[in-house]
């Protein structure tokens, strides 16, 4: 058996609509089936539906009477784009490859 015989190949293929899309969280945890379920999202500020001004005496904008939500203010929205769903094998391989770019980030860090 030559070395080639030992080799497989691996050819990535992409969805037309591939875009990737950032990610600062995830939110998940162990189903019944025993799989790791992992939501992924992004945290930001909400945005509002409408906010009321007053307007002063000159015609310009003064501070906001009201918004819609009310509580805007006390507000964090986690904007769900995807999700995944792995079993233990394959989540303790990712949890590796992540461990091996941690440790890249790290390298590069240290000979700066």
């Amino acid at each position: 058996m030559d070395m080639e015989d030992k080799q497989v190949k691996f050819k990535y293929v992409f969805e037309k609509n591939y875009n990737p899309v950032y990610c600062n969280g995830a939110y998940g945890g162990v189903n019944v089936q025993g799989e790791i379920v992992a939501n992924f999202y992004l945290e930001r500020l909400p945005v509002p539906n409408h906010v009321i001004h007053e307007i002063t005496e000159e015609g310009t904008l003064s501070g906001v009477v009201s918004s819609d939500p009310e509580d805007l203010n006390k507000c964090m929205v986690r904007y769900i784009t995807n999700g995944i769903i792995l079993n233990e094998d394959s989540a303790r391989a990712i949890y590796e490859w992540l461990g091996e770019q941690i440790q890249e980030i790290e390298t590069r860090k240290a000979t700066k």
